[in-house]
């Protein structure tokens, strides 16, 4: 479909659990596509090249740079938003909950990227050493906490996420 000269497709996805429908230009971003037209503004656009992952949310469970995709590449796919950790209004999400108990957030500008890299990762490796953290998030860039924080409470997400299952 065309308007103006401008190609639109339809889109169908499922966004944090809820399916979504819209039709979209198909040189639209992923990432003004969650923040423009769904209102999800936690998915933060640093770089615009994917290098700094801040704009990393999860696409079929697996880390993917929305400022790197189009969103008519999410067409049939499960895509999450930092929003979609948290269970409810008082519940977060363990590492919601460990970043805020051990201070792994500043100014919090890649804190979405990092939670959302996390997550994935976490669900693969439970128990995951220092190191094996450092390895995951070395992908994403913060230029406040000096990173060691975001270790910790990456750790400590891991032991509270294993006491839950």
């Amino acid at each position: 479909m065309s308007t103006n000269g401008v190609e639109r497709k339809r889109i169908r996805l499922t966004v944090n659990g809820a399916p979504v429908e819209r039709d979209v230009e198909a040189r639209l971003l992923l990432s003004d596509f969650l923040r423009h037209e769904l209102g999800l503004t936690g998915t933060h656009v640093g770089c615009e090249h994917g290098v700094c992952g801040a704009c990393t949310v999860l696409v079929d469970g697996e880390p993917a740079r929305s400022c790197l995709m189009f969103a008519v590449q999410a067409d049939g796919h499960t895509v999450e938003t930092v929003e979609g950790l948290a269970t409810g209004d008082d519940a977060l999400h363990p590492l919601q909950r460990a970043f805020w108990e051990k201070h792994g957030l500043q100014c919090g500008y890649c804190t979405p990227g990092m939670l959302m890299v996390l997550k994935a990762f976490l669900a693969e490796n439970p128990n995951p050493t220092e190191g094996e953290v450092r390895e995951a998030i070395s992908g994403n860039l913060c230029r406040c906490t000096g990173y060691q924080n975001i270790v910790e409470a990456a750790l400590e997400a891991a032991r509270l996420m294993r006491q839950l299952s």
